[in-house]
C-alpha cells in the first residue's frame, strides 16, 4: 500500500493534479461499518478513482426510490446497444422492471442500467442528473456520475470510502437488499425467459459474505464491494484497483472481525433524563468497537421543546468528536 500511496503523490507533483485526483493506476480501500458507515480501516480512502459497475449500486437506489411504479419496461434501441456488459435485451422487447433490477445487479447488465435510466428519468442524461442530486443529498461530495452503467469517463469518480457509503445506504433500502442478496434469480416473462447468476464470488463461497456487486473497466481496474456479516458485527469492504479483490476482501474482513468487538453501549429500556422526564430507547444501541474505545463514547439526548406528555427524542453516541449513530426515542413528561 505504501507503494502505491508513492506513486499517486508523484503523479500529483508532476501534473498538478490535486490529492483527491488521480489516474486509474491508483488503488484504494475501505472498511466502513455496516450499520453506521464509520470508517474502520483504509488505504487512499478518499482518492477519487474510477469505479466502474460499482456504479449500478447507485443506479439501482436511485431507481427504486425515485416513485417510479413497478412495470413493463420497453427495450429502446439505444439500451438494446448499451457498451460493455450486458444481458442481450432485445430492441422492442417489454420486461417487467423488477426483473431488469435483478439482471442490473446480479449480471452487471449495462444495457438494464440504461433501460431503467430511461424508464424514470424520460432520459439517461435525465436519470443521470437524480443520481448526482441523490448523492449530495446523502453528503456524498467527492462522486459525481456521469452514465448510469459505469462506462469509463474522466468525470464519473468516486473515493473508496464513498463507495462503501453508497452500499452502507442502498442496503437500508428493503427492495434493494433483498436484490443484492440474492444468489440466482429466474425471471419468466410472456416473451422471454432468463436465469442469471450472481457475479460475485464470494457470495457463493464465504458464508459471512451476504451481498455485493463486481466491477471492471481498463480505466479503472478490478472494482469489488461487498456486505459481510458475522456473529452480529457487520461491515461493508470496497476496493479500487486490486487484481487480487477477492482474497483482499476476505482478508481485510478477517481483520477487522477479529479486531473488533460488538459492544451494547446503551440497553433498551426507560431511562431517568431528567427530574420529570423519561426517555425510552426501543431497541439497544450496539456499535463496532476496538479495545479502549468505549471509554472515549460521549452520550446527548435531544428533547423537544414543549409540555407534550408524549414526544420523539434523538440520542447520539459520539466517539471523540465522531458522531456515530443517532436513534429516535420517546419522551414522556410524568405527572
Amino acid at each position: 500500500m505504501k507503494r502505491a500511496m508513492i506513486v499517486v503523490l508523484l503523479f500529483s507533483l508532476f501534473f498538478g493534479i490535486g490529492p483527491k485526483e488521480v489516474t486509474a493506476a491508483g488503488q484504494a480501500w475501505a472498511v466502513i461499518d455496516a450499520d453506521t458507515g464509520r470508517l474502520l480501516d483504509g488505504a487512499n480512502e478518499n482518492i477519487r478513482l474510477p469505479i466502474a459497475s460499482l456504479t449500478k449500486i447507485w443506479t439501482a437506489l436511485t431507481y427504486i426510490e425515485s416513485g417510479t411504479p413497478s412495470g413493463d419496461v420497453l427495450i429502446s434501441p439505444q439500451a438494446a446497444s448499451a457498451e460493455g456488459s450486458s444481458l442481450y435485451l432485445k430492441q422492442g422487447l417489454t420486461i417487467h422492471s423488477d426483473a431488469l433490477l435483478y439482471g442490473l445487479m446480479l449480471r452487471s447488465g449495462n444495457d438494464a442500467a440504461h433501460a431503467l435510466a430511461e424508464h424514470a428519468g424520460g432520459s439517461s442524461e435525465g436519470f443521470v442528473e437524480l443520481m448526482n442530486t441523490k448523492a449530495l443529498y446523502y453528503g456524498l461530495n467527492d462522486t459525481v456520475f456521469t452514465n448510469p452503467s459505469g462506462l469509463h469517463d474522466d468525470r464519473h469518480l468516486s473515493t473508496a470510502y464513498e463507495t462503501a457509503l453508497i452500499m452502507h445506504y442502498a442496503m437500508k433500502n428493503d427492495k434493494f437488499r433483498e436484490i443484492a442478496t440474492t444468489k440466482k434469480h429466474v425471471y419468466r416473462g410472456a416473451e422471454q425467459t432468463f436465469s442469471w447468476r450472481n457475479k460475485h464470488r464470494l457470495l457463493h463461497s464465504d458464508s459471512n459474505a451476504i451481498a455485493g456487486k463486481t466491477g471492471f473497466t481498463k480505466a479503472a481496474g478490478r472494482t469489488l464491494v461487498t456486505y459481510f456479516e458475522k456473529e452480529g458485527k457487520k461491515v461493508i469492504v470496497v476496493t479500487l484497483n486490486d487484481g487480487d479483490d477477492w482474497n483482499t476482501h476476505r482478508q481485510l474482513a478477517d481483520k477487522v472481525f477479529s479486531s473488533y468487538d460488538l459492544l451494547t453501549v446503551a440497553k433498551k429500556g426507560t431511562y431517568a433524563i431528567l427530574p420529570g422526564i423519561e426517555a425510552e430507547l426501543r431497541t439497544p444501541i450496539r456499535l463496532l468497537l476496538k479495545k479502549g474505545e468505549k471509554e472515549k463514547l460521549s452520550n446527548v439526548v435531544r428533547i423537544p421543546r414543549g409540555k407534550n406528555e408524549r414526544s420523539l427524542g434523538l440520542w447520539s453516541v459520539s466517539l471523540d468528536t465522531e458522531q456515530l449513530i443517532t436513534t429516535e426515542i420517546t419522551i414522556r413528561q410524568l405527572r
